[in-house]
């Protein structure tokens, strides 16, 4: 049987409610599905099976090594890599399926994701701009090996995209209070294992976070959820500091 041309990876955990529209936005576009659950007590692994994802296990332990990992388990000449919480629009699909056909083909590209936090769309505050490295050649590209805000590098050249991905960015401000205090628990581990240290002057990252969304990047212009979505990056970056100065008492929020 032919390797597939695409392959789409994905680190999932309890995503009952995202996965299925996630991975009907892969049809047509991705030959092979690969879904790295790192311990789901809900029906996701059982909706990955039923859209045909091939599923494998692994304990969650850090976002760097668990995205590698998936993407060791691809076999695709291209890896799509995608969250649960994500979509491709049809036209991203498309656009997909045309450059990986493409022997000219660049060997990474980035993607603009078009957030909907809390139901909204954000236009402003930064959201408009979120470009991020998604589509690689499989034998170019590895995860940073870091325990939080991992990111996808490739060795070779990078193109954009024109399309956008849809990123459904929390239903409730519930959902996103456990998110942060599981990703702030990480950062704060990984910043001490650095040997980075607490510093008074942290505390001025969380006026200067609001600040840069709100009115440097025009996000009160988005309305109340621009004004939350501001001040729950200020609330991210206290929660990190707060954790790292309060040591292993700190931290929290283990999946």
């Amino acid at each position: 049987m032919p390797a597939p041309t695409l392959s789409a990876v994905l680190i999932v955990q309890d995503e009952e409610h995202y996965l299925p529209d996630c991975l009907a936005s892969l049809a047509g576009v991705a030959q092979e599905v690969v879904v790295l659950d790192g311990g789901s007590t809900d029906a996701t692994v059982a909706i990955a099976g039923r859209a045909g994802a091939r599923v494998h296990h692994r304990p969650f332990d850090n976002f760097g090594a668990q995205k590698q990992a998936a993407l060791e388990l691809a076999t695709g000449e291209w890896v799509l890599s995608i969250d649960a919480d994500e979509r491709l629009t049809p036209a991203l699909a498309r656009e997909i399926a045309r450059v990986i056909a493409d022997p000219a083909a660049h060997d990474g590209y980035t993607i603009r994701r078009r957030m909907a936090y809390l139901g909204t769309p954000l236009k402003h505050g930064g959201a408009e701009n979120d470009w991020v490295l998604r589509l690689v050649r499989r034998s170019r590209a590895r995860f940073t090996p870091v325990a939080v805000h991992e990111r996808l590098v490739v060795e070779g050249s990078e193109g954009r995209l024109r399309e956008v991905m849809d990123h459904l960015k929390y239903r409730t401000l519930a959902e996103h209070v456990a998110t942060i205090d599981h990703y702030t628990s990480l950062a704060a581990a990984d910043m001490r294992a650095r040997g980075r240290r607490f510093s008074p002057f942290h505390l001025l990252r969380i006026p200067a976070e609001i600040w840069a969304r709100l009115i440097l990047r025009g996000g009160i212009l988005d309305g109340r959820a621009g004004i939350i979505h501001a001040a729950m990056a200020g609330f991210y970056a206290f929660l990190k500091f707060a954790k790292l100065y309060g040591g292993a008492a700190g931290d929290g929020g283990r999946r």
